[in-house]
């Protein structure tokens, strides 16, 4: 079953179709203007959005354009008029999946979810056969840092037992891509690695998401379903945002990583399953023990090994790196010419506070990427709200004392790739003053 935005300003056809979905065991979220819906979706996710093309203020093809931009993986289907088709067919070049003309019917609503549905399947399994096929290049971690280089040298070791992994850091910063790395490590990197998002799913279909379902344990639930755990079998089962997950369920879970014992929701008979278990959090996981959101017996046996991933920023000589080899990626991927970023977008990028971390970076050299029309990356070809957002950082390097300032700036300007002397010579200082700095700070 699907998560599904309705979105039109007819509250007829909003509650009439809120009826029909959630009779066929879908969740539904409904608003009645564009810019409601994007407040809706920044706290709610969704897998299908179906969009009325003419709505007051942002208009259907400007709300696919604007969802384009914030979450790539929600399909959405255009309800449109009659004579509107060819405004239905522009707003499927800016990225929506198909169109419903009014009036449709119910069947048809059902026929274009379940095209969706097969479609999204089949993403999930290319995916996981990538995963499976693709091995250790597919998740190589590029790092200068040493920090960074020691967390991989911890996570390569781990990955040589089956111990619960345990991964922290801010969002963004690559806690699934480590948890591939783990996986593509570890002896079970021939079998599946099951993503659960315990972030994506109220708590009834959280657990029916990762346990799995009989027939009749719920509305819509018209088979046996086998959950993730299931599936996870003789791999690795990456639990994804595992701060979010209820009170209730969190004994159940328990279980799971003790024993490797579950149970179907409405089936009390018990299984077993032999999964290597990788979890991740951007949340304190102490704080919420001691708030008592999550049980501390749990928390004791997550984090076994606990890989703590530091944000971007406190590795500026990793950002070059990562923008080099994103700006190869993105220009294959789009058939552009572009080689190389300019020398002032470096110094800019290397200066960014990346408060998005890694897959911020990402994102704008993708963007970067679209937008240039020759072979080098300039300033112009980045977002504004960067260099307006930059004034801000600066204002927070207050908070700082001056040790951890002359550390990150000395990082910053090492990470331009120079020579000892012209780095010494950026910094003001002489070669040996910069060697014993560098001593000093671990660099």
């Amino acid at each position: 079953m699907s998560r599904i935005l309705i979105l039109d300003d007819d509250e007829g056809i909003r509650r009439s179709l809120e009826i029909m979905l959630k009779g066929d065991g879908h969740h539904t979220l409904a608003a009645a203007s564009a810019e409601g819906a994007l407040a809706l979706l920044e706290r709610e996710p969704t897998d299908i959005a179906l969009v009325d093309l003419q709505l007051p203020g942002m208009d259907g093809i400007a709300f696919t354009k604007a969802l384009r931009d914030r979450r790539r993986d929600v399909d959405v289907v255009i309800i449109t008029a009659h004579g509107s088709v060819e405004s239905a067919v522009e707003a499927m070049k800016e990225g929506s999946f198909d169109y419903l003309t009014k009036p449709f019917s119910p069947e048809q609503v059902r026929h274009r979810l379940s095209q969706i549905e097969r479609l999204r399947g089949l993403r999930s399994e290319v995916a996981s056969l990538k995963t499976q096929l693709g091995g250790p290049q597919d998740t190589e971690i590029l790092t200068r840092n040493p920090k960074m280089r020691h967390l991989l040298e911890l996570a390569r070791t781990a990955s040589e037992t089956d111990a619960t992994v345990l991964i922290t850091g801010e969002s963004g910063v690559g806690k699934g891509l480590l948890a591939r790395r783990v996986h593509a490590w570890s002896a079970r990197k021939n079998g599946s690695f099951t993503v659960v998002d315990c972030a994506a799913f109220q708590e009834t279909l959280l657990e029916s998401d990762l346990f799995g379902h009989k027939k009749g344990a719920f509305t819509g639930a018209a088979t046996d379903k086998p959950g993730k755990v299931e599936l996870a079998g003789g791999g690795t089962l990456f639990l994804d945002e595992i701060g979010e997950v209820p009170l209730a369920l969190q004994a159940k879970l328990l279980r799971l990583v003790e024993e490797r014992a579950f149970e179907r929701l409405g089936d009390p008979a018990p299984r077993m399953v032999d999964a290597r278990i990788v979890v991740a959090t951007n949340r304190d996981l102490n704080e919420l023990v001691a708030e008592k959101q999550f049980r501390p017996d749990l928390f004791f046996r997550l984090s076994v090994v606990e890989l703590a991933i530091p944000p971007l920023r406190n590795r500026p000589e990793d950002i070059s790196l990562l923008a080099e080899r994103f700006t190869a990626q993105f220009a294959e991927r789009h058939k552009r010419p572009i080689d190389t970023l300019g020398a002032e977008v470096e110094r800019f990028l290397v200066g960014y506070g990346w408060p998005g971390n890694v897959r911020e970076l990402m994102h704008v050299i993708e963007r970067a990427v679209l937008l240039c029309p020759g072979r080098t990356i300039r300033m112009d070809h980045l977002p504004e709200r960067l260099r307006v957002s930059q004034h801000s950082a600066d204002d927070d390097a207050l908070n700082f004392s001056l040790a951890e300032l002359e550390e990150h700036h000395i990082r910053r300007v090492l990470a331009q790739n120079l020579s000892q002397e012209e780095t010494a010579s950026r910094l003001g200082i002489d070669p040996s003053t910069l060697w014993r700095k560098r001593k000093k700070y671990g660099i």
